[in-house]
């Protein structure tokens, strides 16, 4: 007899492993147990046999799926940057971010990081992969401690450019690093870790990347950066070093498995070969590209080469939700329309990259996937909607019909943070005004 903590019963389950047919296994009518923070087991009533549970989720005529990983964004500043200037360039629309992040106070992050926290719980995102332009990460490890996500946290630094007054801060912060890594990797029961977020080619200099790499070196720790994110940067990396910025980055060394690497649409096929060989993570955000204009990311290519490619929303300032199912419809789209090629980007690849490919993408090896010993992060989907009818197929209306707001369930590190589609821990209404207060007067003070 097993004894699990959690059950969850009755759904068509998406395990995200892959079968020995094309795709990936599908129980049709199935459950999974839970104990502690690991699945104990997956399948049908036949192959599990007789347990029992604590606690028990009924997700008859319902999907139950990995919680997808969003393996890059950044909530605290862009939630407080959301529809505050729309319609801009990208170099512009980082400058009057600017302008706000020089006036943030820990109290308006912590509730600016809660509010994203939420909206990711509710929508079915059970792991991100946050970089941290230049403000204080303090205020989101208390908001996690609240609402229980597993995050990676990429502490920020630049010293050229836009955040060049950055410059002493980030070489302090990182010869003190050690003392973040004491205090905060591998805290909140494993679930939270950090890492390095040297912000792009263009805001730092090759002795800030190499002092970087120097320090991600000495405490194993995993670099997450915005590399050839459209036609100013490839110029700008161009016109100073006569250099892809992916080549670039290779000749410091700063290329390897260790690396996230956010955007990169500007891609040759050169540095595709690069980043394959130096098995690079990529974090492919479709609808922040577009509205940025940053360009079209050349996934065929990367896909073809072997590369890691993972569905991430970037921030709420520049997508403007953090809505993974979103990203998988308008990224699916985008990309068969851009080669004429409407069988690029199948459903069952989309939910690969959402979540499996995604996990991996942020160096999560343990998640994204449901079977024995993987980590309990699990989400339930109610594609019982008008809007999924008639549902011939569940891929397909988690892709293309489904919102974020018929995630039931989501669950992380066995423990159920949306149940029934409520946050639990938390009164939602009540912080939320007291961020539109707090927001608005960050508003006044930055003369945004």
């Amino acid at each position: 007899m097993i004894e699990a903590d959690l059950a969850i019963t009755g759904g068509e389950i998406l395990t995200m492993t892959p079968s020995s047919e094309a795709g990936f296994l599908a129980v049709p009518d199935g459950t999974v147990l839970v104990s502690g923070n690991r699945i104990l087991a997956v399948g049908d009533a036949t192959a599990i046999g007789p347990y029992t549970a604590a606690k028990t989720i009924d997700a008859r005529d319902q999907v139950v799926m990995p919680g997808f990983s969003n393996c890059h964004t950044h909530i605290g500043s862009n939630v407080l940057l959301r529809g505050l200037n729309e319609d801009a360039k990208l170099f512009e629309w980082l400058q009057s971010m600017w302008r706000l992040k020089q006036n943030f106070d820990h109290e308006t992050l912590r509730l600016a990081g809660l509010a994203g926290l939420a909206e990711m719980a509710l929508s079915g995102i059970t792991s991100f992969n946050e970089h941290f332009d230049a403000y204080s990460v303090t205020p989101e490890i208390t908001a996690l401690n609240t609402i229980p996500l597993r995050a990676t946290l990429g502490y920020g630094f630049a010293d050229i450019g836009l955040y060049g007054d950055l410059a002493d801060w980030s070489f302090a912060a990182l010869d003190g690093f050690g003392d973040i890594v004491d205090r905060h990797h591998n805290t909140l029961d494993g679930r939270l870790r950090v890492a390095l977020s040297p912000h792009a080619t263009y805001s730092c200099t090759e002795k800030l990347w190499r002092r970087c790499a120097e320090v991600a070196a000495e405490h194993e720790l995993t670099i997450h950066t915005h590399l050839s994110e459209g036609l100013q940067e490839h110029q700008f990396v161009a016109d100073h070093y006569d250099q892809t910025p992916t080549a670039w980055l290779h000749s410091m060394g700063l290329l390897g498995p260790h690396l996230t690497a956010a955007h990169c649409t500007t891609l040759t096929d050169d540095d595709i070969e690069l980043m394959a060989a130096q098995e690079v993570k990529v974090a492919h955000c479709p609808i922040s590209n577009a509205k940025l204009c940053s360009g079209i990311m050349p996934i065929r290519k990367l896909r073809l080469a072997g590369v890691t490619v993972g569905l991430a929303t970037d921030g709420p300032a520049s997508h403007n939700t953090l809505d993974m199912f979103q990203e998988m419809k308008f990224g699916a789209i985008t990309h068969k329309n851009h080669n004429l090629d409407p069988e690029l980007l199948t459903v069952s690849e989309m939910l690969e990259m959402s979540t499996r490919e995604a996990a991996r993408a942020m160096h999560l090896n343990d998640a994204g996937t449901l079977a024995p010993g993987q980590l309990a992060d699990i989400i339930v989907v109610d594609i019982n909607k008008a809007h999924c009818a008639p549902r011939y197929d569940s891929q397909a209306a988690l892709v293309y019909s489904s919102r974020a707001d018929d995630v039931v369930h989501t669950i992380v590190d066995g423990q159920v943070v949306v149940e029934n589609g409520v946050l639990q821990g938390l009164d939602l209404p009540a912080m939320l005004g007291e961020l539109r207060e707090r927001a608005s007067d960050l508003r006044q003070r930055s003369g945004a």
